[in-house]
């Protein structure tokens, strides 16, 4: 409850009363008196409680990097009438936002809307909101917290990019051989029965456990993978910027594979981020799973990664502009296209045989070279 200097000057009104006591003098005891008096009512004046209830909307709850989101409480006085109304902070992460209570009737409610900061990508802890309630002279202080935390998820940002063709034809129409019944398809999931699913593909053991009609939903494996690795050691992003800038071109490019309902692996130097099918609701987790990588201590170099991976498919890399792209064109036999994104490379930055490089410093260059790149195939 006391500030610094609360303690501060309890402990010289002490030592000041005892000076006073053993020499005599009755003025420094009577000083000291004052100045205990003066904590004692700083205690008291930060007594009183005010009886709220709080509670708390973001929205939206998820939000693309730099995009705006609000904070909005509502706030119910289950006490006794708030004359002079209230200031409080809101945690936001990091940061505190400063929040402006106006008066409050006993039993009246009152909403308050404030931004939330969008600047960094990350998942943030909003609220709760605390109440700070201090003396004039500031020798004591009472902070009272209000209402639960929620979490605002601030996502990268993307920038719309076609699917760049992966260098072979696949056949999207079925099987291509009499050999194999099911074609190039493979188990994914099992689902409800709808008007149109054929009857060969219902899953009669599943079907007789749940009483409902269950149908084995396929994919087409030969659809082409876009595997994507971000350059994840700490050591190769001078810049936090340029770290961002890789992850939201990274963002983006697993959108709008997703979106063409073709399958997406991401992988950082801290190991795999997300792997799926393709589809629109596959983008969403990927930008969900996205919003948490961050560079790591003991990263694995980007060609260690890719070596892990498996091959076939387009292979995007994400590095920064100082990185040896020579290593990389090593792995080149074993995708059907390698494209690397640099991001703000050096003037002397070299590119690599076999690679397809763009080179950026803002989304909207990286659409332009995703442009260019699709068009010269």
């Amino acid at each position: 409850m006391l500030t610094p200097l609360g303690w501060g000057t309890a402990a010289a009104s002490i030592v000041l009363y005892g000076a006073g006591w053993w020499l005599g003098y009755p003025e420094p005891a009577m000083l000291a008196l004052a100045g205990l008096l003066a904590v004692g009512g700083a205690v008291v004046w930060t007594l009183p409680q005010p009886k709220l209830e709080v509670r708390r909307e973001i929205a939206p709850l998820k939000v693309g990097r730099g995009e705006p989101s609000v904070g909005v409480l509502h706030v119910t006085n289950t006490g006794r009438g708030i004359r002079g109304g209230l200031t409080g902070l809101d945690a936001a992460g990091s940061t505190e936002v400063a929040v402006d209570i106006p008066r409050l009737r006993a039993k009246g409610t009152r909403t308050v809307t404030y931004r939330l900061p969008t600047d960094r990508r990350g998942e943030i802890a909003v609220g709760p909101l605390r109440l700070v309630r201090a003396d004039p002279l500031n020798l004591a202080r009472r902070v009272r917290e209000y209402g639960a935390p929620q979490t605002l998820l601030v996502r990268p940002r993307t920038v719309q990019l076609g699917l760049l063709p992966s260098g072979r034809a696949y056949h999207l129409e079925g099987p291509t051989s009499d050999k194999s019944p099911a074609g190039t398809t493979t188990f994914h999931a099992l689902r409800e029965y709808v008007i149109g699913d054929e009857m060969r593909h219902i899953h009669w053991k599943s079907s007789a456990r749940t009483g409902t009609l269950m149908v084995r939903q396929l994919v087409d494996a030969s659809l082409p993978t876009t595997t994507l690795v971000i350059e994840g050691r700490p050591e190769a992003w001078a810049d936090p910027d340029d770290f961002e800038l890789a992850v939201d071109a990274a963002a983006s490019v697993a959108v709008g594979a997703c979106q063409a309902n073709f399958p997406v692996r991401v992988l950082a130097g801290g190991g795999p981020v997300a792997d799926t099918r393709g589809g629109p609701d596959d983008a969403e987790v990927v930008l969900d799973q996205l919003t948490k990588v961050m560079p790591a201590e003991g990263a694995q170099p980007v060609l260690d990664v890719v070596r892990r991976v498996r091959p076939g498919g387009s292979l995007v890399v994400v590095t920064s502009g100082t990185a040896d792209l020579s290593r990389i064109a090593a792995v080149r036999s074993r995708f059907d296209r390698i494209v690397v994104l640099r991001v703000r490379p050096a003037e002397s930055a070299l590119a690599a045989p076999g690679v397809q490089l763009i080179d950026f410093s803002d989304l909207e260059g990286l659409a332009n070279g995703w442009q260019r790149l699709g068009r010269s195939r």
